[in-house]
Order: structure tokens, then C-alpha cells, then sequence
């Protein structure tokens, strides 16, 4: 029986990946199960960006592995851990029976197929051609039906210093705007309610073509479809103008939040992650964003410990955080990439200076968002509902148009009923460091 379990590590781009081999899998007679014993096939999507999610990874692979010492069901490797470490991993990790890189996700079926049958690529290891997904692809959910991300472009030419996303997913490449609208008719007619567009930059899409077609791509989302909430994760700063803000002023589907990584704010570890801009335009762009979408949320990342750091450049992202009370903050310790141009760099930060860093700013931004939170007290918001409580059955949980999906907080909903994926009216009436609790009216 073609029985495959899949796990899906990473990003949400990563996600998008797995689903569509779902759904190609799916396509071809294979069936997806939630438990390794009842599979033929294990394959796990791996995610290689940065060492702590490499070391998860292997964590997978070799947890996986062990339902294969029998030799009974076989065990594939694929993504961006392949695509950066297919040679190591083939060589250290012999229990892995296939390799895929990033691009394998239209051969999936066929090259599973192929290993059940005992034909196997060179050395264990299939590294197809470029790939872009169309709307024509098969796509099986992981998500609950409500909500979905849409994948707009492939790979990045932002090169950033500390990055490998460029030599991992290649090149820019943008999808078309009617395949977009193809794909997002297709998740409406599914039932999604909030539609999440990503890409490593969202703000590129089209550069490829040369042009910026972000806008026009929103519009006919907004044209198109009557999706109610239209989310955007991932905008370069630099790439933020006027008539992006201006649309979404005017156009209430596409919900106030905007995830803008600045990564720093110190203009001299900027110009060394190769970020080009700097303090006094994070500033400027940050103003122009809350005068056009004056009710905007902003989300932003900050990397801490990069070579060259100071306490000075940490006080630097301290006061502005205070001075900007930005909604939501990652903040995360830079990881010294093998590959990566910053791998070489000089005054390379200690690990436990580079936690405290870390610390310190989650310490001063937790007190900017509990302040933060309070202004919602007493509001009453748009919430769409997840669902019961992942922390008890007895309240609903879900999220405003200021709260992404997995990263940001949530709403606990304390009293009134609904179903998943029904849009409420919630009154706020207690506010946490992250979360909201309110009842539906």
C-alpha cells in the first residue's frame, strides 16, 4: 500500500512546499497518515537556514530512522537542509535511503515511486531543475481550512551577509498575477477566510520582471476574490513605498499589519549585514507608515550578537523599540553560517553575550507590549475564530487583524459561541503581555 507520512519543518514557505507534494502525492494514489508505523515512505521537509534548525532536522531524520531499521519503509530527506548538506548528510546519515533538494516538489510521486521499486538516483541524491509552483498543482492544506498561505516568489536576491537563503532557494523568481488569482480563487472556493501572502520579500515581487507588481497583484486579489482578510508577512524596509501604503489605507480587506524585518537599527552593523539603509530610515519609514494606516500593527525581527555588535548598537535598538512601540518583536541571536560572508568577519560576539543581548531587548519589549495590549481594552475587534482553547476547552481562541497566525498572541474567548473560521465581534475586556481575552457580542 502507498502509505507516506510527512513532516514539515520551518518556514511557512516550507509549508507550502510540503503541501503541494501532499497533494501531488495524493494525486497519484498515495495516502497521507499521521503515524510513521502505517507508512511505506517517511519523508521529512527540512528546513537548513540557520544551525538550530539544522540540529532539529537531524533530530527528525534520525527519530524517523528508526522505524526503518527493518528495512520495510524507507526514509526521504528533502529541502533546504538537503539543498545546502546533501553531500554530508548522505555520507554521515546512511539510513536515509533519498535525498531530494528544494526543487523536487513537482517529482515527488514519481520519484518515491521509483524507490519502491528500488531505482535509485546516483549516490542517493535527486537535485531537479528549477521549480516554481502554478495554480495548477494539486495543494492539500496543513492548515485549517480557514486560512492559508500563498506563496508569491521563489528565491531572493537580497544578498544579506548572514544569509544562505540565495545559494539554497536561487534566484528570484515571481509568479504570474493570474496564476496568483487562479490559486486564490481556488483557496476561497475551499473556504479560506484569511489569506496570507509570503515570499522571502514580499516588496520584489515582480523585480525579476522589472517592475514592482505588489500592488497591482493586491488589487486583483481585492478585485477577484471576497476573501475578508488579506495579510502580508515579509516586506524588505527599502522596498516600502507610498503606493502600498496608500492601498492599504483604502482598502480595508488587507488587513493594518505589516512584518517589516530590520534585523538592527545601528547603521554600521547594517552596512556590514549589507542592509541598505539605516537608522534614520527605519525611523522616517515607520512615521510614514503610521500617517498613511494610521491603526497599523507593525511586526519587525531584530539580530543580536552579529560581528562588530556593541553594547553601544544594542543601546542603539533599545531606545529605538522604546521610542517606536512597535506591536511585535522577534528578537533572535545571530548564528555564525558556514557559507555565509559573516562567517569570516572579525570580532565575532561570544554566545553567552550574544543570549544576554537577546534577553535584555525580550525583557524591554515585553513591558512595550503589555502597554501596548492595554489600548485594547474596552474595544470591541474583529476576531476570527481558531477554534477551542490550546490552553482549555472551555474558551474559544483567536485572533484580530493585528495578530498573525503562530507568532503573534491571540484572543481567548471567554464567552459566546462560533465556529472555526467564523469572523466575530469580540469586546475586550482584559489584556495579557501577548494575548487578549474578550467575549463575542
Amino acid at each position: 500500500m502507498k502509505n507516506v507520512h510527512v513532516t514539515s519543518l520551518g518556514c511557512p514557505k516550507n509549508y507550502v512546499d510540503s503541501e503541494v507534494m501532499i497533494g501531488m502525492l495524493e494525486r497519484r494514489g498515495w495516502r497521507v497518515v499521521e503515524h510513521p508505523e502505517e507508512a511505506a515512505v517517511l519523508v521529512v521537509n527540512t528546513c537548513g537556514f540557520i544551525q538550530p534548525a539544522v540540529e532539529e532536522s537531524i533530530e527528525e531524520i534520525l527519530e524517523l530512522s528508526a522505524y526503518t531499521q527493518n528495512g520495510e519503509k524507507k526514509l526521504v530527506v528533502t529541502g533546504c537542509m538537503v539543498q545546502r548538506y546533501k553531500d554530508r548528510l548522505s555520507r554521515e546519515i546512511p539510513e536515509i535511503d533519498l535525498l531530494l533538494g528544494t526543487e523536487a516538489v513537482a517529482d515527488i510521486a514519481g520519484l518515491l515511486e521509483d524507490l519502491l521499486a528500488d531505482k535509485r538516483p546516483p549516490g542517493r541524491i535527486s537535485m531537479p531543475e528549477t521549480f516554481l509552483m502554478d495554480a495548477s498543482l494539486p495543494r492539500t492544506l496543513a492548515t485549517p481550512p480557514f486560512r492559508a498561505w500563498m506563496k508569491i516568489t521563489e528565491g531572493c536576491d537580497n544578498h544579506c551577509s548572514y544569509c544562505m537563503i540565495p545559494s539554497i532557494r536561487g534566484r528570484l523568481r515571481s509568479r504570474e498575477i493570474d496564476d496568483l488569482i487562479r490559486e486564490a480563487l481556488q483557496l476561497e472556493a475551499k473556504g479560506v477566510k484569511e489569506l496570507t501572502l509570503i515570499a522571502q520579500d514580499l516588496t520584489a515581487f515582480g523585480a525579476d520582471r522589472g517592475k514592482k507588481d505588489l500592488v497591482p497583484l493586491l488589487e486583483s486579489i481585492a478585485g477577484n476574490t471576497a476573501i475578508p482578510w488579506v495579510r502580508l508577512l515579509y516586506l524588505y524596509p527599502s522596498g516600502i513605498d507610498e503606493d502600498l501604503l496608500q492601498f492599504m489605507a483604502a482598502e480595508p480587506r488587507v488587513v493594518p499589519y505589516l512584518d517589516i524585518p530590520m534585523q538592527h537599527v545601528s547603521d554600521h552593523i547594517l552596512k556590514r549585514m549589507n542592509r541598505p539603509y539605516g537608522r534614520d530610515d527605519l525611523l522616517s519609514l515607520i512615521d510614514t507608515i503610521r500617517t498613511i494606516v494610521p491603526e497599523v500593527a507593525l511586526r519587525t525581527t531584530f539580530l543580536l550578537g552579529f560581528p562588530g555588535e556593541t553594547e553601544a548598537d544594542v543601546d542603539l535598538v533599545e531606545q529605538f523599540i522604546l521610542r517606536m512601540h512597535i506591536d511585535h518583536v522577534g528578537v533572535f541571536a545571530y548564528a555564525n553560517e558556514e557559507g555565509c560572508p559573516s562567517e569570516f568577519f572579525e570580532q565575532q560576539v561570544p554566545e553567552s553575550e550574544k543570549q544576554a543581548r537577546v534577553e535584555r531587548i525580550l525583557s524591554v519589549q515585553s513591558k512595550i507590549s503589555a502597554d501596548i495590549q492595554r489600548r485594547y481594552c474596552g474595544k470591541t475587534l474583529d476576531v476570527l475564530v481558531e477554534g477551542l482553547s490550546r490552553e482549555t476547552d472551555l474558551l474559544l481562541e483567536g485572533r484580530t487583524r493585528f495578530q498573525a497566525p503562530d507568532i503573534d498572541g491571540c484572543v481567548y474567548i471567554n464567552d459566546g459561541k462560533a465556529r472555526p473560521g467564523d469572523i466575530v465581534r469580540v469586546r475586550i475586556s482584559e489584556t495579557q503581555i501577548y494575548d487578549l481575552v474578550g467575549a463575542i457580542i
